[in-house]
């Protein structure tokens, strides 16, 4: 039987198929066991992790459908470690920007894997990885996200890259608020990666060592070619966006503004972001990898979302972005916004200039909501809180909201989803309201405020906390003097607004709450696509 033309290393579709669904299932079973393992909400309410696989030369060659910040930018904490002399049992961590991490909270923990036979050769077979984002990361403010940091000291521990033995990894846990649950989140990270080797070395021992490292090298040519096709159905041209970020809340306020030119050559695609500010006093700078997993995001979303997750779909692609600059920030920039906030506004960018070259949804909330809460541990119970693993030296409590996703031409915008480069789930009340001392007072769709369209935007959501006990907060949110733009005739989605008892917060601050007090959040609609009433924006 003729199952189809064969690559160009031997591998025939239905193989190549069958490879792709394997490694993929591996990478979501390394999320499951990390999910299900994990002690914090933010890991195991919010699924705020992503888990991945490379090959030998450190190239991502699947990936789980988590978070689109994370995972664009962990080739760069490979490559890290790429040059190390890798042994059997080797587990490396890191989370500096300027090394292959995003910002401090978001802990990447890899492992080599090793066939048989390879064991004394120092050259792994592949790598598979995990990256968390970990409730508290040390340094002055819980949770380590700070409104207003001027350097990374500001925000945490800093993890240079390094073997993570058991000594380690307490050691870094007990430089962190809730060491206990600290650590148990590496281990589970730890148990995810050894589920992704023991997995790989089922489907090397089924399928052979050639077949497999075929496989996974014909998996990136294949994404690859995908596209490059679709980049060489797009026009040729110079296609150019602009935006900003609102604030810098560690310097004077201000508008940041962003650029980008895309060139669009035959199948190749450069995104040029000279021309955007300097990087900013405070916290709103990006490490370059966080630059380009924005961007390759964006361009997976107007290419070919479907072909394999894979390092293959970047290659076509060509990111500068001046050193120096806000999206590509210099050492000791601070950068916990940037991650966050600042990676946002890159896929806004991005997808705005694209859409001079093809159809693309009008913006969508543009902000991950950011919220830190923090108490001293003391309440509530403290003999339940540790059977719950929350240590009594304090909690730290994060989660994103989600927004108004922007209309399509043909459908209108979701209301009150994880938008663009976020796509964790919110936290269930119960869950939030049994481990810490606040009671959801309303959780609710912001009816009206996606942009009016021949396709409307979504709408965004209404988040309000009451506190049970005295506690912190820290806002990082954007889009509340900014509304995302409509597209083709389209209105603008609302801006959102941040409230406490009633009376308006800045987009970036922090705070103390009393028993009683209310924290609201409302978070920004999506833009309208298309003129209202437009019949040839309607099938």
């Amino acid at each position: 039987m003729n199952d189809g033309p064969r690559s160009e290393r031997g591998l025939d579709p239905v193989t190549l198929q069958v490879l792709v669904g394997a490694l993929r299932a591996i990478c979501d079973e390394m999320g499951a066991v990390l999910i299900r393992s994990a002690y914090s909400a933010n890991i195991k309410e919010r699924h705020d992790c992503s888990t991945a696989l490379f090959d030998s030369g450190g190239e991502l060659v699947m990936q789980a459908e988590h978070i689109p910040v994370h995972l664009g930018s962990m080739p760069d904490a490979v490559a890290a470690v790429l040059g190390e002399r890798h042994r059997p049992g080797d587990l490396w961590i890191l989370n500096d920007p300027f090394q292959g991490g995003t910002h401090l909270p978001d802990v990447t923990l890899i492992s080599p894997i090793f066939g048989p036979g390879e064991t004394g050769s120092g050259h792994p077979l592949a790598f598979a990885a995990s990256r968390a984002h970990h409730a508290d990361i040390g340094g002055p403010t819980p949770g380590g996200m700070p409104a207003d940091s001027r350097r990374l000291e500001d925000e945490g521990v800093v993890i240079a890259p390094q073997r993570a033995t058991d000594a380690v990894l307490e050691d870094l846990a007990h430089r962190m608020r809730n060491p206990a649950q600290r650590l148990a989140d590496l281990r589970a990270q730890r148990a995810a990666n050894l589920t992704g080797e023991r997995r790989l070395l089922e489907l090397l021992e089924r399928e052979g060592p050639d077949v497999l490292r075929a496989g996974m090298a014909e998996i990136l040519d294949y994404a690859e070619r995908r596209t490059r096709a679709r980049l060489s159905e797009l026009p040729d041209g110079t296609y150019e966006a602009e935006d900003v970020l609102e604030d810098d809340a560690a310097g004077t306020e201000r508008d940041i503004r962003l650029r980008v030119s895309a060139r669009i050559e035959g199948d190749r695609l450069t995104l040029d972001f000279t021309g955007t500010d300097p990087q900013a006093e405070g916290n709103l700078n990006c490490p370059l990898s966080v630059t380009k997993s924005a961007a390759f995001f964006s361009v997976r979303v107007v290419t070919d979302p479907d072909a394999p997750p894979s390092a293959g779909a970047f290659r076509p692609i060509e990111v500068i972005a001046p050193e120096g600059c806000l999206l590509n920030a210099r050492f000791p920039a601070a950068v916990v916004a940037g991650n966050v906030e600042t990676s946002s506004r890159v896929a806004d960018l991005v997808l705005s200039a694209l859409g001079g070259a093809t159809a693309v949804p009008a913006q969508g909330q543009g902000t991950m909501n950011n919220l830190t809460l923090a108490g001293s541990g003391l309440e509530r119970g403290d003999e339940r809180r540790r059977d719950r693993h929350v240590s009594l030296d304090g909690w730290t409590y994060y989660e994103t909201l989600g927004g108004g996703q922007g209309a399509c031409p043909d459908a209108d915008g979701p209301d009150a989803i994880h938008v663009a480069m976020s796509n964790t789930l919110n936290t269930p009340t119960e869950a939030l309201e049994t481990e810490f001392p606040v009671r959801v007072r309303e959780h609710s769709v912001r009816r009206g405020t996606g942009g009016d369209g021949a396709r409307r935007g979504g709408d965004g959501l209404v988040r309000e906390l009451e506190a049970l006990a005295p506690l912190a907060f820290t806002l990082i949110t954007e889009r509340r003097a900014h509304a995302p733009r409509g597209r083709e005739g389209g209105a603008d989605g609302a801006t959102g607004r941040n409230l406490l008892n009633g009376e308006p917060l800045p987009s970036k601050t922090a705070g103390e709450l009393r028993p009683g007090d209310r924290l609201r959040l409302e978070t920004p609609g999506g833009g309208g696509y298309g003129a209202p009433g437009d019949p040839s924006q309607r099938p």
